[in-house]
Formats: structure tokens, sequence, C-alpha cells
């Protein structure tokens, strides 16, 4: 650790003392040595490569959680054998690593808690027929044990919505940590489930927050994205390697699910953690539509926006419809419900958002539209959600966002703190701990 310990000289040193100042008061984190039940669901493989540098991440502070599962769960090509692609670098590894600690799980322990997870897009109702991972969420929660069990979901919500809809008597068990944004797109039916069905469940909703990971706070020197990388990742053990050949600068979109852990009160979101500050959310967050749209419609970005339009005459079962937004993936699928065509989708971005409709029916195809996804006003966010009382969003205090991203700054400003333990953990990685010789003299 003595790399480590230089490291956090000067400015980085003093963010460190404040850091450990802030948190005395209240901290319940791995770091002050409380050991949290974690299972983390990802869709590493997938549509984006930080999920790779986020598991790195993970395996290399193995030894400060108790890890129950790792559920792959993709939308697209990802699967379980990309967390054994990891946990094969981990192995690697883990002689040097297990030197530092005795208390880092054995690959093949962690070998044997990898499932896969649903695969493919569930339709509207959100749910569809259990999976190895959904299964073993639910295994996880009802074991005899008084700690919670955090589920940090960095991918897919089906697998959370599906052990709901299979148990729901699990859902006092579980603390989740969802990496919205992006991934609510794919996942907007499963959300939609789960928001309306268990609105009691404790969930972090971070849609923008996780950007304070790789956006903001200091990035000079060695503290930049690319240059930490090549400083004190690259030539880091198998592990290092594997992280820079996914992607070689830093962006780990998924780890401040990991962070809030390491540092933090796992109770309370509303206080400082490594994984962000977060404020009770508010309703109104869902526009619902019975007609096509235009560019005076307003929605909440992060939201979920819904069609009900009317069925066309003569259109039928036989008939499909797809909704397509201008840079929207993937497609909203319209299903018969009644007499009225449902099309679900979550904007990610705050912009003027278009939309057509393929369809094979020649009443339908070709119909468009658009609607303006923005911020939510103050005075909806200013109330807290009588309903979903342990339900938790990105901070909208301007004070608290890195440019257009709401709540970042509450983990940018750490910066310099959790990039600077995870450099010494990466020196684990790169060197056995060498044992002190006994002292000769007299």
């Amino acid at each position: 650790m003595k790399r480590h310990r230089t490291l956090v000289v000067g400015v980085a040193g003093a963010l460190l003392v404040f850091a450990s100042a802030t948190f005395t008061r209240a901290d319940d984190g791995a770091l002050s040595g409380n050991r949290h039940r974690v299972i983390v669901s990802t869709d590493i493989g997938g549509t984006d490569p930080d999920d790779f540098q986020s598991m790195v991440h993970l395996l290399a502070y193995a030894d400060c959680f108790d890890l129950e599962g790792l559920v792959s769960s993709p939308y697209g090509e990802g699967r379980k054998e990309d967390i054994l692609k990891v946990i094969d670098a981990y192995a690697v590894d883990y002689p040097n690593l297990s030197s530092h600690s005795d208390r880092f799980p054995t690959p093949d322990a962690l070998r044997a808690i990898c499932k896969q997870g649903t695969l493919g897009l569930l339709d509207q109702t959100g749910v569809g027929e259990p999976s190895e991972g959904s299964k073993w969420i639910i295994e996880c929660a009802r074991r005899k044990d008084s700690r919670p069990l955090h589920l940090l979901v960095w991918g897919g919500f089906e697998d959370l919505a599906q052990a709901l809809h299979d148990a729901p008597e699990i859902l006092p068990k579980l603390r989740v940590y969802w990496i919205g944004g992006p991934n609510k797109k794919w996942s907007v039916n499963a959300y939609n489930y789960v928001e309306q069905n268990h609105p009691k469940l404790w969930i972090i909703e971070a849609n923008a927050t996780y950007r304070g990971w790789f956006v903001g706070g200091n990035q000079k020197g060695e503290w930049g994205n690319k240059a930490f990388v090549s400083k004190h990742i690259a030539g880091h053990g198998a592990l290092g390697k594997l992280f820079v050949d996914a992607k070689n600068d830093l962006k780990m979109g998924d780890t401040p699910s990991v962070s809030r852990l390491m540092r933090g009160l796992s109770e309370d979101p509303s206080q400082p953690s490594w994984g962000g500050k977060f404020v009770r959310i508010w309703d109104g967050r869902k526009s619902i539509f019975d007609r096509h749209t235009t560019e005076e419609d307003e929605v909440e970005v992060f939201g979920v926006t819904e069609f009900m339009l009317p069925v066309p005459d003569g259109y039928s079962s036989k008939n499909t419809a797809s909704m397509i937004f201008n840079g929207g993936r993937p497609p909203s699928v319209g299903v018969i419900e009644g007499d009225v065509l449902r099309f679900r989708f979550s904007p990610r971005d705050a912009k003027l958002w278009s939309y057509k409709i393929k369809s094979d029916f020649a009443g339908l195809d070709g119909k468009s539209g658009k609607f303006d996804a923005i911020p939510p006003s103050i005075e909806r966010t200013s109330k807290a959600s009588s309903t979903h009382t342990n339900w938790w969003i990105d901070d909208p205090d301007p004070a608290a966002a890195e440019g257009v991203h709401p709540g970042a700054k509450s983990v940018s400003q750490w910066r310099e703190a959790f990039l600077g333990d995870f450099a010494g953990r990466m020196d684990w990685c790169k060197s056995a701990k060498r044992s002190r010789k006994p002292s000769t003299r007299p």
C-alpha cells in the first residue's frame, strides 16, 4: 500500500481527511468494516463495455462484501459467460489479492454464484417466465439472515420484476440500487410493472447521478479519465488488462452502486456517500396520451410515456405495429388491450423526440408525432410521493448537477478519494503483500 499512501498526499489527502470526517458520523460502509450482502445484476457483454470495468472494481473489493450472486441481465449479446471471463482474470490475480486479505472469495466460489437472467425484452405486462437469475434472487432473499439484501442492478430490470411477481413477500428484504437512465429504455415494461404494483419497494433510481464517477470532479493530471487508467490500471494484473481491453479510459458507470456501500449510510440515501446523495421521488412522472402528440406536448425526462391509441377498424391481433423513436432504441411494440393499442417508452434525454409507426396495417403505417421531454418543475419535485415512500431518485437541485446530469456532483465531489482507494486496490493485483522481516536489532 505504499504507493497508495503516496497517491493521496496534497489535495487528494485533504479530500480523504474531509471524507473521513464526514462519514465518521454516518457511515456503515464496507471500508469501515461493515459487511453487506450483495447481488449484482449486470448486462455485461451487452450494449456498453463499462460493465467489464465495474466488474473489475467489484472483484478488487470482493473481500469487503458478502457476495451472494452475479446475475447476467442483458439486452443483447451479454451472457453469464461474460461474468465468468472476468472471474478467470480474477483467478490469475487471486494469489496476489489473497495475500493482502484472506477474505477474498475463491474463484470457484464466485463461479458458483453466477446465474443467467432473463434474455430479451418483456411485453407490456413487464413479467414473463422465471429465470435462473430471478429464482436466485428469491432464494437469497429468503435466507435466514437479519441483514437486508442489496440488489445492485447494472442492466435489465426484468429479473427483479419477475422475482417480485413470483415472491412478493421478499420485498421488505431488498435494497435496490438501479442504474436507470439508458437502461430504463430497454426495461420500461418491467419498470412500469414494479412501479405500479410494488410501490413500497426500497429503491434508488439513479438515472444520472452515477455519471459523477466519470464526469466532473478533478480531472487534472493523473485524475483524468484516460490518464488514471494509463497510470493506475494498465499493467496491473490480469484484471487491469481486462479493464483496459474493454475501454482504455475510465467510465465505470455502474460502480456508484457499489461505492455507496463502501462509504455512506446504507439505509439513508439522503446522506452523502461515494455513490451519491438522493431525494424522495415525486408523483406525476408518467404521461399517458390517447392521441398522437405534437411538439407542444411535454413529458418528464426519465419518466414513462404511454400511448393508448384507439384500435383502428379492421386492425386485429394478426397485425403488428411498432413505434420507432429518433435516437431511442428499442422500438415500442404495440399491444392490443381491449379497444386501445398501447405503446410505452422512457425518454432518457431532455430534448424534442419524434416517432413514427411502422405497421403492416395501412391505416397505422407512417403515422407520426413529436413530444418534448423536459426536467420536472420544482413545484412537482418538492412534493415527495405519499405512495412510493422508499423510492429515491437523483437530486433535481441545479447545485447538485454536473452540466445536464442531475445529482452527479454528489458523486464527483469524492473523485480523488474513491479513485485513490481504487488505485491502491489495483496495486494488490500487481504484486503480493511483502511479509515483514523480523527485526535483527538487539
